[in-house]
């Protein structure tokens, strides 16, 4: 699906999610990856082959 040039990941990669946002609804939470990948605002992501990725922690967590 990605026409950028260079190509960005493809959905099947380990860094799917540095694929180029093509659609953002934040309204709504979630926005679509050039490489067919819906990424929702709790990190939680859907796959195109219909794969779920749960929701999970960023590595970085500051200090309060």
């Amino acid at each position: 699906m990605c026409l950028h040039i260079p190509a960005c990941p493809s959905a099947d990669a380990v860094d799917h999610d540095a694929a180029c946002l093509v659609a953002y609804h934040p309204e709504q939470g979630w926005g679509l990856l050039c490489n067919g990948v819906i990424v929702f605002d709790d990190t939680g992501e859907l796959l195109p082959d219909g794969r779920v990725v749960p929701a999970h922690q960023s590595d970085h967590i500051q200090a309060a």
